[in-house]
């Protein structure tokens, strides 16, 4: 028997299951095929730890090629047809000609990342930092970045501070509060209404003593200061051991404050592994409230990678991040909604979590392969990209210049 054979019998015996389960899997599909996932630019480039930075053949050497490569795992998953670019990292001369040329490959621009935190103007912070003149520079480069998103057509700012202090009485913690409420004010007076600005926050790192965005609550109320189109970003490697995520993204659900996420995986802290390949368990969670909001009332969300890949192949390492983001989206659309409601009306503690692990243990690798076939793109991606030699290609073509990398 074939692959296409045991892909389309796997299907329907999963859609029989479904069916006698009462799913609507049109409706089921529909979604699937709605979902968008946007891949980083900086994720096909070279990156590391504090220790190494390992490069790969093949690897890209400008923003051109970055797109080149990001419009592989589109083209293999169905659902990535954007790409967030960090500034200056993706600076280009003529931005009208990046966007030419992703739109040429079917692909568009996505967020824009201002990079605040590798100047060394930057060593006591940038929005935040005692020095007027570094923070008008660090305001200079937000401003420049609207500019470059207006340009790309994109409705995103998406910023992370790595500002904070490494000692008491370093800094006043409400002054540099101020100096970065300020800088970012400056930022959102000048952005089209369409725009939004989405405030990363981590607890530690770079600095040790205390960050200024260290959690989702001091970003909240940072947002809150600067307006509706100032929205709260998670990423799920910021934050302590044992954090629960998934209330944190139902509370921002319920202020409206909720704007993206920066998927990736992480063991330790701010891992940036594939999305996951951890703990896939929390993954389901966190979309299960995300489908709760949808259905309820739907609200603009920017579903984000961020991810290094220090070892493994880049763009199968991005392919296999948006099927497991695939994957997590199906199980969770697939929870009994009804069932959860009578369970938690009827206090029935272990009905209400056998509902929730009936959706999750479901193998729904069949409804998303028949989602991305529907698509026009590869029921099985990473076979797919594999055998399509698009990765020899590349690393004959690539041997001359400079591969792209952090810095």
């Amino acid at each position: 028997m074939n692959l296409e054979s045991n892909h389309t019998r796997a299907y329907e015996t999963l859609l029989a299951d479904l069916e006698a389960r009462g799913v609507n899997v049109s409706e089921v599909e529909n979604r699937l095929r709605s979902q968008r996932i946007e891949t980083p630019s900086w994720g096909y480039g070279n990156s590391g730890t504090r220790f190494k930075v390992f490069p790969q053949p093949g690897v890209p050497r400008d923003p051109f090629e970055k797109f080149e490569d990001a419009a592989q795992v589109h083209r293999h998953t169905g659902v990535s047809p954007t790409v967030a670019v960090h500034i200056p990292w993706d600076r280009v001369e003529d931005y009208g000609e990046l966007k030419s040329h992703a739109n040429s490959l079917g692909m568009q621009i996505g967020a824009v990342n201002p990079n605040l935190f590798q100047d060394e103007d930057y060593k006591l912070g940038s929005v935040c930092n005692p020095d007027a003149g570094v923070r008008r520079k660090a305001a200079n480069h937000l401003l420049e970045c609207v500019e470059i998103a207006r340009e790309v057509d994109s409705d995103i700012i998406s910023i992370w501070l790595a500002d904070g202090t490494n000692y008491p009485g370093q800094d006043s913690f409400l002054e540099r509060r101020n100096r970065m409420l300020e800088c970012l004010s400056e930022t959102c007076s000048v952005m089209p209404d369409h725009m939004r600005l989405l405030l990363e926050y981590k607890f530690y790192e770079p600095a040790f003593y205390h960050t200024d965005l260290a959690d989702w609550g001091t970003a909240l109320t940072v947002c809150r200061k600067l307006g509706d189109r100032a929205q709260v970003l998670v990423d799920l490697g910021h934050h302590a051991q044992g954090v629960n995520v998934e209330h944190i993204v139902a509370l921002l659900l319920d202020e409206g404050r909720l704007g993206g996420f920066h998927f990736n995986g992480r063991k330790y802290g701010d891992d940036d592994l594939i999305v996951g390949s951890t703990n896939p368990f929390e993954l389901f969670l966190v979309y299960a409230e995300l489908v709760e909001a949808e259905e309820q009332a739907p609200s603009p969300i920017a579903y984000m990678i961020d991810q290094s890949h220090n070892i493994e192949p880049k763009i199968e390492a991005m392919i296999l991040s948006v099927m497991n983001l695939q994957q997590a989206y199906a199980k969770a659309i697939l929870v009994d909604r009804d069932a959860l409601r009578e369970a938690r009306r009827a206090g029935d503690v272990l009905a209400g979590h056998h509902v929730m692990l009936d959706a999750y243990n479901t193998d729904v690798r069949p409804l998303c392969a028949k989602a991305r076939e529907d698509l026009g793109a590869s029921p099985d991606p990473m076979s797919s990209f594999r055998s399509s030699g698009y990765a020899e290609k590349v690393s004959q073509e690539r041997l001359e210049g400079a591969q792209a990398g952090w810095g």
